[in-house]
């Protein structure tokens, strides 16, 4: 039977050797293995790049870069293998540069991917868990929720999305949960509702919860955290402000927690839900929405006169 990654990987530790990741090829450089479009406009890539597989936890990201005119696209890390040197990425096409990297195929080497960068999640017995998924943020949750259950934590998942064409990897949420909720705004698959909702239940009616982790869209997980709040349950959430070094070094990527400054690259990129100030980040997700408009209008008129 062959081995499965999570067969092989301690989940969520880093791997102890390279050495049968660097048998497979004496050129590490980043190169796509393998392309899935696992729902319109959401891209499944596994990338070879042993020097962040052996080293990958959950919770942690990588910064790619296309080729060398691109922008640093941050993308959290969704699995990883070590004994084939491959971490998996997911991402959405929100706008030029992700246009750009979904036009990449097997074969094609990415210009950079570093890390893995961030602190990893925060893993430990805290009895039952319940882990939010909201849209392309069920890839993050995935290897938190195995680094979790290893931990010996009852898992239950929400995974919600706006309508079912947007659903994927249930199968592998499914896996590891202990029970696995899902909700669609429309109602198309699963109960109808926001994800809120069966948290709420949840929380009013299990008192062994001891941890909420919220991934998603960052007005879902403000109301994330707004729902356990008043349960006085920490909720950790993994934050994806605009970066540009993913170093500290730019600032760029400021947060306010706790009516402290931090910076999601390097402090985070998880913080305590109920710290965050939600307005101020969500406003700072917006600076360059009319740059980025402009940018995505002229890659889609000219875009192979912009990969040259």
């Amino acid at each position: 039977m062959s081995k499965t990654s999570a067969d092989m990987n301690p989940i969520g530790h880093s791997c102890r050797s390279l050495s049968t990741a660097e048998k497979l090829s004496e050129d590490l450089a980043p190169k796509i293995l393998e392309k899935r479009e696992l729902v319109k406009g959401i891209f499944e890539y596994l990338v070879f790049a042993p020097n962040v597989a052996v080293k990958a936890k959950a919770g942690q990201f990588v910064v790619v870069m296309p080729d060398a005119i691109g922008e640093r696209i941050p993308l959290t890390i969704a699995d990883w293998d070590c004994e084939r040197g491959t971490v998996t990425l997911i991402f959405m096409v929100v706008g030029a540069s992700t246009q750009k990297l979904a036009k990449m195929n097997p074969g094609d080497r990415l210009e950079a991917l570093s890390g893995p960068l961030g602190h990893a999640s925060e893993i430990e017995n805290y009895g039952t868990v319940v882990l939010v998924a909201g849209g392309v943020g069920t890839a993050p949750v995935y290897p938190i929720m195995k680094a979790l259950k290893e931990k010996g934590n009852k898992i239950i998942a929400i995974q919600g999305a706006r309508t079912k064409e947007l659903l994927f990897w249930q199968d592998k949420l499914a896996s590891v949960s202990d029970e696995h909720i899902i909700t669609t705004d429309d109602g198309s698959f699963g109960r109808k509702g926001l994800v809120t909702e069966p948290l709420k239940e949840i929380l009013e009616k299990d008192k062994s919860v001891g941890r909420v982790v919220a991934i998603g869209p960052a007005i879902m997980m403000k109301f994330c955290a707004k729902t356990s709040q008043p349960f006085g349950i920490k909720t950790m959430v993994s934050l994806n402000p605009i970066m540009v070094d993913a170093t500290g070094m730019c600032g760029v990527c400021r947060v306010n927690v706790g009516g402290k400054t931090f910076f999601g690259c390097v402090d985070g990129p998880e913080f305590d839900g109920h710290l965050v100030d939600w307005d101020l980040f969500m406003a700072r997700q917006r600076t360059y929405l009319e740059q980025e408009k402009e940018s995505m209008d002229w890659y889609s008129k000219g875009a192979s006169s912009w990969k040259e």
